[in-house]
């Protein structure tokens, strides 16, 4: 029966992910994983919306959390000493961990056809788990990812940022929806110096062998739509751009989402772009 169904699983490196799956009716036309952005988790803003609209179209759909998003299920505070711990590789391993239960039968989808969703921070973990793993026997299912409002690099620090990152160990965020102030370990940053290649969006994004559907908003503020002009370009002949005239960084949509609401038009076309684009890729 169609619906939503909570679950968690625990990873190879012994932390644990949660997420939830939004069911369909019949056999799915394909599998869809949504990966959420820096600060965002399964249930922010547009992602449920979007999970909903593609499992109304047929498609199974997961949304999960991040090991290191700091988050539970729901809206609540963030843990801000398992958001401190977050990393690319921590996010690349989740990804791909998901996606190891789907092929073992510990989640719904498994032998269908798979499609990768990602929202800014999100698209480039897709875009580097997918890159980097281009050859891997778990990704044979995969058959397109698509980024939303994604950017073209792994960090815009400058020199001095990186620096005095380095030297005080941490750098803090501020959460405007909580009030918090959250740190980022070095890690984060030691991580991408010990292995530029393996963080070069541009490098990883050539390497994807599948279609990449790119949509931007042309007014989000946060990550200029010209990335996604960069982001095709990386990606050559795969690519399929998408920009939307009024749409922000979160396609105008409020968090947490009215789900009973009509979506703003900014969503509606990311929804389209994204169902038209899964649907071609699922036949």
């Amino acid at each position: 029966m169609a619906g939503t169904q909570d679950w968690k699983i625990d990873t190879a490196s012994g932390s644990s992910l949660i997420g939830t799956t939004h069911l369909v009716e019949d056999p799915p036309k394909g599998v869809v994983l949504l990966a959420h952005g820096f600060r965002g988790y399964k249930d922010y803003g547009f992602i449920p919306v979007l999970a909903q609209r593609l499992a109304d179209e047929g498609f199974l759909s997961h949304r999960f959390n991040f090991s290191h998003s700091g988050m539970d299920h729901g809206h609540g505070h963030f843990n801000p000493d398992t958001f401190s711990g977050d990393t690319w590789n921590h996010q690349v391993a989740d990804l791909l961990s998901v996606i190891k239960a789907i092929n073992e039968g510990r989640l719904e989808g498994g032998g269908r056809p798979l499609m990768l969703f990602g929202h800014s921070r999100g698209g480039v973990t897709c875009l580097l788990a997918a890159g980097r793993h281009s050859d891997d026997p778990s990704l044979s299912q995969l058959r397109g990812l698509v980024t939303a409002a994604t950017p073209v690099d792994a960090s815009r620090l400058k020199d001095s940022e990186r620096e005095a990152f380095l030297r005080h160990g941490h750098i803090e965020v501020p959460s405007s929806r909580t009030g918090q102030t959250l740190r980022i370990d070095s890690a984060w940053l030691r991580e991408q110096q010990a292995d530029p290649e393996g963080h070069d969006v541009v490098t990883q994004a050539g390497r994807v062998r599948v279609p990449v559907g790119i949509v931007h908003g042309l007014d989000d503020s946060t990550v200029d739509s010209e990335d996604a002009v960069y982001l095709a370009e990386a990606v050559g002949e795969r690519a399929i751009m998408r920009l939307i005239d009024g749409g922000n960084h979160v396609f105008n949509t409020p968090n947490p989402a009215d789900l009973d609401s009509t979506p703003s038009a900014p969503l509606q076309k990311l929804q389209q772009h994204v169902v038209d684009l899964f649907n071609r890729w699922s036949r």
